[in-house]
């Protein structure tokens, strides 16, 4: 955020004031403000009033120096509600705020006689479009506690916080609609000269003792309001931009009315050919025929660059454009945001889950369907759910038209092709499966491409691993010990048949340190939990002791994965991190801990040690001091696996003080992986903007997140580290460089991670060749193909019989994972609106311990209080949260933190989702807890 922004925050800040409640918006920026910050605006709003309270969050909000919080504040805003508020910010235009001063101040003079005659439950439903969710809601629980009058008052106190603009004539009508004689002492009108007034009167009411009153205030255009321009928004032109020659050659045979899947470098425009189609679309239609576009984007991010974009392009021209994501679905009316727009933009699953319940009708009420990042379109992706779903209209020769297919893609790749045959299969696959029948690239314009997109130079540099690494060689023996332990268990107790846990003791070909290791020991995790002997105290000591066991064997082996990437002070700040949370509950947990411990101070003397930094990391180094003195206003972006390495380069960077002015920020995913959760939207949206616009951090490091799609500033550098994947991945991370002269560099240890890039390069020639060739062929001959392998997948669908699973009536029992404990049955689980698991039996809980939760927020109708924990004392495993669900406070249980036995055969299963499982679960009745 700029000086300038941070000046109109605070120049605007009594506005703001008199409209935020900041308890609204504070799970919406949980990034941001610390948990003391959030509990003192929380105290401040109790003891001293809600005014209070936002001068205190505006005073904290003004403090932050991270980057994204001005980003994460408006959308915190949207999130809330506070649209009105969230507008008059983004554009420093307060001028609708502004006018609703006066109907305020009317309110206010009329707020006895308001409470006297309103009755809330009768007014609230017509006006709570007015207001927020969470202060309707107040409303309602003020009026049922405490009676009407409360409730009329505090529903005049949250109108008088009010930002939207239509509140007074929504008021006025939801009066007159109840036929209120009060409406009369409400009345709003608009004269031929732009004068509104607010009038007061009733003969009633001088008899009463209120004397009459008349409020006009009118709208001054010559008088330039404070609030204008302050920070004025770039304008859009007031014509179209003029296409170049290439994006009307690839257009060209969509504007035909053909079925196409454009294919062109990242970066040449190809969402502005996607316009010129949209403009065509809807300006040429047929008599009669009304015309509606469902553009699809598979991440959100890319969404609401794409949403923006055609508001910004379409709204101009008289078009009416909406968008839905995950992130908004439950609360945005998926039919009516169908219906009335032109054109609408969709994450795919939303268009999925509508077709599936019937809310959208079918495909058919749409005239053209895009697919952005259209590769994607095979398998189980929803992309092809939706396509399934078209062509079983299509073969099925249904009476209902069709829309048109468009696929937008940098790359369509090649699958598992050898050799160009094959490559030709592929493509033809992916064009059956979008009922494609061009495929239309570049040809008659390269030139014209070229001077816009320029293909980075692909460079790579070996480094030679670390002739003697001691590190590997302490934690090496660590593992050592505790496969012994395991060993010895097995041996101890001589109870494990080969059958049951086959290979359990016999751990052959074992190489510490990699992927191969991690998903073997995986899988031994999850056989020791399953584990079962005939004395049950016996089963959980054990299973206990082989859960920690294979925990600890599992941080081993991801602490020198750390350790090859980056500092192997990352990878035993990540190991003291480990054995810190693990609190010794029992002997077994005391002895790992204890082990560990011992060798700390040799790790971390190995850690300082000149000798053991890690040669990557010195090669990383010299390639950016390198670009950065031959030109020192380079962007680059730094690929990387994990969210872990991406925090821990972002670190080694800060830290270093030779990289440390390109004040690096990260970029990662959204979902939640090994406990941890990703980057929020917010997050994500404001790291995008700062190094969009920031000139100050030169660095972006990013997970896959940022391979496909989202628009980022032109790169004069891209760096994989130890980053590659299939050519698809390798076109559209090589696209990232946009620049002139920009370069695409693969920096690896290993020869096999350079051999896989260079057979990309060599299938990226394949793809283009045999993407040639099928250009070459006559069109019917290409559709009949097509056609073919439509055919083919549909008789192959029509002949797969799919089992409906048959849910088991018998009760089970869930155990804890760690320990074995007895947790509930499942008969006594209830589902709460489709989504969460909670245990309505009393006995659950005493079952459990509870704990406050780190990052109390609200996610959907749930606000998290708390974390729930096994109750056994040498346990401790976590089972999931506690929540206040409507009046209820209830657990919310994760499936993959038990074991599932069947009561009556005493079979145990393990679960990683609720979908999987084979039981019946009763959706949640409040009754029941009444009971």
């Amino acid at each position: 955020m700029t000086a300038e922004e941070k000046r109109n925050l605070e120049f605007f800040g009594n506005h703001i004031k008199n409209i935020l409640d900041p308890t609204y918006v504070l799970d919406y920026m949980s990034d941001w403000f610390s948990q003391e910050n959030i509990q003192s605006i929380q105290a401040m709003k109790t003891n001293k009033g809600v005014t209070a309270a936002a001068t205190l969050f505006l005073e904290c909000l003004l403090k932050f120096e991270e980057t994204g919080w001005f980003r994460g504040f408006l959308d915190a805003l949207h999130g809330a509600g506070y649209t009105g508020l969230a507008e008059a910010i983004q554009s420093w235009n307060f001028q609708k705020i502004e006018k609703l001063e006066k109907p305020k101040l009317l309110l206010k003079f009329l707020h006895k006689e308001f409470k006297d005659n309103v009755h809330v439950d009768i007014i609230l439903p017509r006006i709570s479009g007015c207001l927020i969710n969470q202060q309707c809601e107040e409303i309602r629980q003020v009026q049922n506690n405490l009676g009407n009058i409360a409730g009329t008052d505090k529903l005049v106190e949250y109108l008088l916080r009010s930002d939207k603009e239509n509140w007074p004539k929504v008021l006025k009508l939801a009066l007159e609609a109840e036929e209120y004689e009060f409406s009369k002492l409400w009345t709003l009108e608009e004269d031929t000269n732009g004068t509104k007034n607010a009038e007061m009167y009733d003969s009633q009411a001088e008899e009463n003792g209120v004397s009459t009153m008349q409020i006009c205030y009118k709208e001054e255009s010559e008088q330039q309001n404070l609030s204008e321009n302050s920070c004025p928004l770039p304008e859009i032109p007031e014509k179209p931009l003029k296409p170049r020659s290439y994006q009307l050659e690839l257009a060209s045979p969509a504007l035909e009315g053909k079925n196409t899947i454009i294919c062109a470098p990242t970066g040449c425009g190809k969402t502005f050919a996607a316009l010129l189609i949209c403009e065509n679309h809807l300006t040429n239609n047929p008599a009669g025929q009304k015309r509606k576009i469902v553009f699809l984007a598979t991440q959100v991010p890319v969404y609401e660059q794409q949403e923006s974009v055609f508001k910004k392009y379409f709204e101009r021209l008289g078009y009416k454009v909406a968008g839905i994501c995950g992130e908004i679905a439950e609360d945005a009316p998926v039919e009516c945001v169908v219906d009335n727009n032109d054109i609408i933009v969709l994450t795919p699953q939303i268009l999925v889950n509508s077709i599936k319940s019937g809310t959208v009708r079918s495909l058919s009420v749409f005239t053209l369907m895009i697919f952005d990042e259209c590769h994607n379109t095979s398998k189980k992706h929803p992309y092809n759910v939706l396509m399934i779903n078209y062509l079983d209209q299509k073969l099925g020769r249904s009476a209902n038209p069709l829309p048109q297919v468009i696929g937008l893609t940098a790359s369509i790749g090649v699958g598992d092709a050898k050799d160009k045959f094959e490559a030709i299969e592929h493509i033809c696959q992916v064009c059956a499966c979008l009922d494609a029948s061009v495929i239309s690239t570049v040809k008659k314009n390269v030139s014209d491409l070229e001077q816009v997109v320029y293909k980075p130079e692909k460079l790579f540099r070996k480094v030679e691993s670390q002739p003697v690494n001691k590190f590997k060689f302490v934690i090496s023996k660590l593992m050592e010990e505790t496969e012994n332990l395991i060993e010895k268990t097995f041996k101890e107790y001589d109870l494990i048949p080969e059958y049951q846990l086959e290979n359990l003791s016999q751990i052959q070909n074992r190489v510490f340190g990699t992927q191969k290791y991690e998903q073997w020991i995986i899988d031994v995790h999850k056989k020791c939990m399953l584990l079962q002997m005939e004395d049950k105290n016996k089963e959980r000591k054990i299973c206990k002791e082989l859960f920690l066991y294979t925990s600890n064997l599992r941080k081993y082996n991801d602490a020198l994965i750390i350790s090859e990437d980056v500092r192997i002070q990352d990878a035993v700040r990540y190991l003291k991190e480990f054995f810190r949370e693990a609190e010794s509950f029992d002997e077994t947990e005391q002895y790992l801990i204890h082990q560990f411990k011992e060798k700390i101070q040799e790790l971390e003397d190995i850690s300082t040690d000149p000798r053991n930094e890690n040669l990557k990391l010195d090669e990383l180094t010299f390639i950016l001091e390198e670009q950065y003195h031959q030109n020192p206003e380079t962007q680059t972006i730094l690929f990387v696996k994990t969210r872990a390495l991406a925090d821990a380069l972002k670190k080694w960077m800060e830290e270093n003080p030779k990289l440390s002015y390109l004040k690096p920020v990260v970029l990662t995913g959204r979902g939640k992986r090994n406990q941890n959760t990703g980057m929020t939207l917010p997050s994500q949206k404001g790291v995008l903007d700062t190094f969009r616009t920031s000139g100050e951090n030169k660095i972006l490091i990013a997970t896959s997140v940022a391979d496909e799609g989202i628009d980022i500033a032109q790169c004069n550098l891209v760096i994989l580290y130890e980053y590659v994947g299939n050519v698809i991945k390798m076109i559209q991370t090589r696209g990232r460089g946009r620049a002139r002269g920009s370069k695409c560099l693969l920096l690896s240890s290993k020869e096999e991670v350079i051999e896989k890039e260079q057979i990309n390069i060599y299938k990226e020639k394949m793809m283009n060749d045999a993407i040639e060739e099928i250009q070459t062929w006559n069109e019917e001959v290409f559709v009949r193909k097509i056609h073919h392998l439509q055919l083919q997948e549909k008789a192959i669908r029509d002949n797969v019989i799919v089992a409906k699973p048959q849910l088991e009536e018998n009760n089970k029992r869930l155990l804890c994972r760690k320990c074995k404990v007895f947790a509930c049955h499942t008969a006594d689980i209830r589902v709460v609106e489709d989504t969460h698991h909670t245990v309505i039996a009393d006995a659950f809980k005493e079952s459990f311990v509870t704990e406050p939760h780190p990052k109390p927020k609200d996610f959907g109708s749930l606000k998290k209080t708390g974390k729930i924990f096994c109750a056994e004392p040498s346990c401790h495993h976590d089972w999931g949260i506690f929540a206040r669900y409507k009046t209820f406070d209830v657990p919310v249980i994760k499936i993959d933190n038990f074991v599932v036995e069947d009561v009556a055969t005493g079979l145990q299963t393990l679960y990683s989702k609720w979908k999987q499982c084979n039981f019946k679960m009763i959706p949640f009745d409040a009754r029941e807890m009444s009971n």
